[in-house]
Parts: structure tokens; C-alpha cells; sequence
């Protein structure tokens, strides 16, 4: 892969906790040492509002450094970079996660062959992606957590799945943008993962409803975010992220951001024509292939995650059991 674990960014937005339970603090990561930033003394009141005023504040956000060095990473906690008022998330946008996800539901009297049936999904994708439009659904603000949280895997299913993705921060308020200006509106990118209970995503006493967003993926803390947001001019160009996740020392999800159905471009644009998209919020793209689904393989205690998006750090994320109540 083209990225190492354990690579920072250069620069990133950060926030972050001096001792466990501390209240958060927004901060900068520079030099590999977190700096707190003032955003009083910078005019902003929230994250939200200096990521509207970037052009303007930029400068002086890059050039905050403390007086006595930083606080080094392992002296910190870090919680979620952004606090989103809104969280839109992508559903079947990488056509090769798609097509194995379909493969995955096959009947199992379906009289095709895989590689029958692959060719004809892979066909209707390329139809989809030529012709159709972003598929998109609502997540909730609050399961948007950092690495101060551990994920706790509700007791009421043993199918908690992984879907590590490439997420967009929102720079300013975007209505009805064109595919042609829609990057100009997003911030930058930060790194999350969508957990998603597969067996509550489809309704079965309810089938002619379809799915089941809520249920599905919006327990407490099915949204870990971060560590850091990095701006737009710091990453590279949204069709070049490699992506990959590890649980427990082992790959699963290894992939570019090349395999989108619909671009970063396409995804603003076609999420801001129905409502104005927020300073700050995130537009989540849609997971590559390498989920648990597809594999027979879910979360479970002690699990381990790992992962990493070029230039946006690395993410890791412990599993843990829901207490009894």
C-alpha cells in the first residue's frame, strides 16, 4: 500500500482531551504535537464556524504553535475532529463492494452461475453509475465519536459489520451546487467508520419498506470519526485515496477511491439539491469492498481496528461487549 500505519498528516484539525472525561478542546496537529487553538481569540464560537471562515483564518490556524511545545500525541486523548449537525452517508457507491454484496444475498436457487451473476451486477453498476444517482440516507449527529470512545457492540445482534470510508467535511453552506464547483465546498476529509448491524438493515416483518437505516446503523458510537480533519489542499484529489482496514493484524477492506460509482463532485451536488448542506457536516462516500458481510466474519469483544486513508492518519478502534442491564 502507499501509506504506512503509522504516517500523520502534516496538518490536521484535531480535538482533544488532556485526561479521560476532560472536556474536548479543539486543537492543531503540527509537527507531529497537538497545539490548542483559540478559537475566541480567532473570532470563530465553534469548529463549524472556522471551517466557514478558512479563506479568512487560515493563516493564522496554520501558524498556531503553544509557547512550550505541544502536547505530544500520547499525552492527549483524542476525540472526534468535527461535530456535525448533520450526517448524510452514501449507500452502494463502490462497484466492487456492490457487487459482492449482491453476490452475498444470491437465492440460492438463483440458476446463474457467480461469474454469471457477477458480469450482470457489474453491468447494471456501470448502467447506475452512466445514467442514475447517488443513493443516500440520514445518520445521526450523536454516533459520531472519536478514539476517546471504545465501540460498544449492542447485545441484540452478533452481526455488527465494518465499513471504513472516506468522509467529506462541508466548508460552507452548499445548496443546489453545481458538479462543476462542488469541490470549492468541501473543507477537507477525515476518515470514518460506518458500523452497520447487517441483520437489521432489511425489515422482515415489514419487507414492501425496504430498509431499516435506523435500526441498522445508528446504535451509540457507530460512527468513529477521525482522529484528524485534514483541509482539501493538504490530501490529494478525491479519486486517489487508497483505503484499508486491519482487524486484528489481518486486511480486509484494501482499495482506492477510483472504484466510486459517483465522485466526491457528483455526491455534494446531488446531496445539496434537496437540503442546504452545513458548515462542518459530513458527507460520508460509501464503503469499498472487504466487509464482514461478504465474509462470514462480524465483530465481536476485544476486536481490533485499524484504519487508514492516505494523508488523513490512521484510526484505530477497540470493540468491546454491552454491559447487561
Amino acid at each position: 500500500m502507499p501509506f504506512d500505519h503509522d504516517v500523520l498528516p502534516a496538518f490536521a484539525i484535531v480535538r482533544f482531551r488532556r485526561a479521560p472525561g476532560a472536556p474536548p478542546e479543539p486543537g492543531v496537529l503540527a509537527d507531529g504535537r497537538v497545539h490548542p487553538l483559540d478559537l475566541a481569540g480567532l473570532g470563530a464560537a465553534s469548529l463549524n464556524e472556522l471551517f466557514e471562515r478558512w479563506d479568512a483564518l487560515e493563516q493564522q490556524v496554520r501558524a498556531t504553535r503553544a509557547p512550550d511545545g505541544g502536547l505530544a500525541l500520547d499525552d492527549v486523548v483524542l476525540a472526534a475532529p468535527v461535530e456535525p449537525r448533520q450526517v448524510l452517508q452514501t449507500g452502494a457507491n463502490y462497484r466492487t463492494h456492490v457487487i459482492d454484496l449482491d453476490l452475498a444475498h444470491r437465492p440460492k436457487d438463483d440458476p446463474r452461475s457467480e461469474e454469471q451473476a457477477r458480469a450482470e451486477i457489474a453491468r447494471i453498476m456501470d448502467d447506475r453509475a452512466a445514467h442514475g444517482e447517488p443513493y443516500f440516507f440520514i445518520g445521526l449527529p450523536q454516533t459520531v465519536v472519536g478514539e476517546d470512545q471504545e465501540l460498544v457492540l449492542p447485545g441484540y445482534s452478533d452481526r455488527h459489520d465494518w465499513e471504513l470510508e472516506l468522509a467529506a467535511i462541508i466548508g460552507r453552506e452548499t445548496f443546489r451546487v453545481s458538479r462543476e464547483d462542488a469541490l470549492e465546498h468541501v473543507w477537507g476529509w477525515t476518515i470514518v467508520n460506518d458500523i452497520t448491524t447487517r441483520d437489521l438493515v432489511f425489515r422482515r416483518d415489514m419487507p414492501a419498506i425496504g430498509t431499516d437505516w435506523y435500526r441498522g446503523k445508528n446504535a451509540r458510537g457507530f460512527n468513529p470519526t477521525g482522529p484528524f480533519a485534514v483541509p482539501r489542499s493538504d490530501a490529494p484529489a478525491p479519486d486517489s485515496f487508497a483505503i484499508r482496514l486491519d482487524l486484528n493484524g489481518e486486511t480486509m477492506q484494501d482499495a482506492t477511491s477510483d472504484d466510486l460509482l459517483f465522485d466526491v463532485p457528483a455526491l455534494v451536488s446531488s446531496a445539496s439539491r434537496i437540503l442546504p448542506l452545513l458548515p462542518g457536516d459530513l458527507l460520508l462516500t460509501g464503503s469499498p469492498a472487504g466487509n464482514g458481510q461478504a465474509r462470514g466474519v462480524f465483530l465481536k469483544p476485544g476486536d481490533r481496528m485499524t484504519g487508514s486513508i492516505t494523508a488523513l492518519g490512521t484510526q484505530r478502534v477497540t470493540c468491546i461487549a454491552e454491559e447487561a442491564r
